[in-house]
């Protein structure tokens, strides 16, 4: 998909996160602590981008 091309993580990672975000009214903080205990350090602004490009 052309919406993800150049950013820094894969689709999957992405929607996950703004998933989380959207569906269960997460601030980007408490989605960044949910992947960072899944192995996955995303920075609360990476996931704030991503939220707002989509």
């Amino acid at each position: 998909m052309e919406d993800f091309k150049g950013n820094q993580f894969k689709k999957d990672i992405i929607l996950v996160a703004v998933g989380y975000y959207c569906r269960f009214s997460l601030s980007y903080r408490d989605v960044s602590e949910l992947l960072r205990e899944r192995g996955i350090s995303v920075h609360p602004k990476t996931i704030m981008r991503c939220s707002h490009n989509r």
